[in-house]
């Protein structure tokens, strides 16, 4: 799985942003077909984002954001974007495990139409309501295309209208949901759990704290929706140096331990087993794929 730290969310419609996107140095470039486009504009978009993917694949790692199931446009919008070089889609709003097969069913039929390999454009849920985050296990586990799972804590939006919480940059008030969602997707088999986007673009203090809350209970990346929050929210994903540096030091004792016989040692009195070097391999293999 490649990390991705940071997904840089942009209106489809707007070719002027799409040319750009590549300097911003995003891990993922999201082009959005949903509530960033206008109705009207929505057959541009698609067809401007079809353009981008089959031309610059190779050097993005490219999504399409599509508009809900209960919108009826989702056909459209897959119709139009299933190409080569569509690593995946986000799929907004979704609320139940019969929106993730609806959606599997109709990309299978695509990839075969146009001869991609049968379950190789994956699917990212948003989950953005009530129902979905209570839904977060069955939906997560509906489809082997899951790859991510998004969850919806930008402020003002629509988990926000529907629960009537007073949002917060550190967020205490979507803990819960937060690790709802985190511990649906890791029962699920889901590594990738992604939090919401951050509203306010000038405010980077803000920002960081948000994204090292999320952080802290196993997040391993954020949207974002403009260029300026992109340097910002890698650093908050990236393990720090220190990091890196004590669960090296991790490995290197719990292995001088198990070559002299033993399973259990200590570091700087902290006691390190099999479990603590598991985690240890997790953060460095995390650390050294986005060095990569």
């Amino acid at each position: 799985m490649r990390p991705l730290r940071s997904l840089l969310i942009m209106p489809a419609n707007r070719e002027d942003m799409l040319l750009k996107a590549p300097s911003y140095g995003a891990d993922a470039l999201v082009f959005d077909l949903e509530d960033s486009v206008p109705v009207a504009e929505k057959p541009k978009a698609r067809l401007l984002a079809r353009q981008y993917i089959e031309k610059h694949h190779a050097q993005n790692a490219l999504y399409v954001r599509v508009n809900a199931v209960q919108t009826g446009l989702i056909e459209e919008d897959l119709n139009a974007v299933v190409t080569e070089g569509l690593l995946g889609i986000r799929l907004t709003k979704a609320e139940s495990a019969d929106d993730i097969r609806h959606i599997d069913s109709l990309l299978t039929t695509l990839e075969k139409q146009r001869g991609l390999k049968e379950g190789s454009i994956g699917i990212g849920p948003s989950l953005e309501s009530a129902k979905g985050v209570w839904f977060a296990y069955e939906i997560l586990s509906a489809s082997p295309r899951i790859f991510c799972v998004v969850a919806g804590t930008a402020q003002d939006g629509d988990l926000q209208k529907d629960l009537g919480y007073q949002w917060t940059a550190v967020g205490e008030e979507v803990l819960y949901i937060r690790s709802r969602i985190l511990l649906a997707a890791r029962a699920a088999g889901v590594e990738l759990v992604i939090d919401g986007s951050y509203a306010n673009i000038k405010d980077p203090e803000g920002l960081m704290a948000c994204s090292q809350a999320a952080r802290k209970l196993g997040y391993r990346g954020k949207s974002i929706i403009h260029p300026n929050q992109v340097a910002i929210v890698n650093r908050a994903f990236t393990p720090t140096r220190a990091e890196m540096d004590y669960y090296k030091k991790v490995l290197a004792v719990f292995d001088e331990a198990v070559a002299r016989g033993s399973a259990a040692t200590t570091l700087d009195g902290k006691l390190i087993d099999y479990a603590m070097a598991a985690s240890a391999r997790q953060v460095l293999s995390w650390g050294d794929a986005i060095a990569d």
